[in-house]
């Protein structure tokens, strides 16, 4: 079952996109996070549980990508928003979704790519800006290109999700079985590769019980979701956080008791 995305809510997309786009250009919030977005979307086109579904699937394969140098990773907001929009237009699985999201993913950030290098030419305006110290024409520069940025990310959102969402779907209805079937299998296998590389990058020594506890219980103690493994996960994390707090307020204290000491006339 396949449902079409409205003028409303292709709308309501574009400028939630705009919101998430300028979050991911500052980096402040982390709300541009394809599980944010996913569930944001979701949300938009009445379909909560796919945003949710499609959400936790897209950030596990983004959960390892980052960018690193000059090589960037697809985007993000595109990724969430294409995953959930064409899972729910063309009634595909949405680990399917995610390898039919890509192309979209990359085309944004391609944009964001020649966006990085054409607004060099503005550094030379920062820079005199920076010299006179002239805050106001500063700001001004910072929100014109940051308006371009955001502006661009609602314009291809509401492109991808609204405008095309017919040649969209008579796209993936034309597809056969077989490849289909394909961006199913590669859906699946991305958020594992997404862990891994995060693993491969986060995993420490002493991380090691954490994650044996984690799969210990993921693994051999029944329920019916996994709320009870990210509730143990919290419990964990707020016990290493006051473990570290106090060893920290322990070092203070010592380090300032050393301080402290003018025994040797210093």
């Amino acid at each position: 079952m396949h449902m079409a995305i409205t003028l409303t809510q292709g709308i309501c997309l574009a400028i939630m996109a705009i919101i998430v786009g300028i979050d991911f250009w500052l980096e402040g919030l982390f709300i541009f996070r394809p599980i944010i977005v996913c569930t944001l979307t979701g949300i938009i086109i009445g379909d909560i549980k796919l945003g949710l579904l499609a959400g936790g699937l897209t950030e596990l394969a983004f959960a390892g990508l980052t960018p690193a140098g000059g090589t960037q990773p697809p985007n993000p907001i595109l990724a969430g928003v294409m995953t959930t929009v064409i899972a729910h237009t063309t009634g595909k699985d949405p680990a399917a979704a995610i390898g039919l999201a890509l192309p979209f993913s990359f085309l944004m950030q391609y944009i964001i790519l020649f966006y990085y290098s054409t607004f060099s030419v503005f550094m030379k305006k920062a820079d005199e800006y920076a010299e006179e110290a002239n805050i106001n024409k500063f700001i001004r520069l910072n929100i014109i290109t940051t308006s371009i940025v955001a502006i661009t990310y609602g314009v291809v959102v509401f492109l991808c999700s609204y405008l095309a969402q017919d040649a969209m779907r008579s796209l993936v209805q034309s597809m056969p079985e077989w490849l289909t079937h394909g961006f199913g299998i590669a859906g699946g296998i991305l958020p594992a590769v997404g862990f891994g590389m995060l693993l491969k990058v986060m995993l420490k020594g002493e991380f090691i019980p954490f994650i044996i506890i984690g799969f210990v219980i993921a693994s051999f103690v029944p329920f019916s979701n996994l709320l009870p493994v990210a509730i143990v996960g919290v419990a964990l994390a707020l016990f290493i956080y006051n473990q570290d707090k106090e060893k920290l307020l322990l070092s203070a204290s010592i380090n300032k008791n050393r301080g402290d000491d003018y025994s040797d006339g210093i």
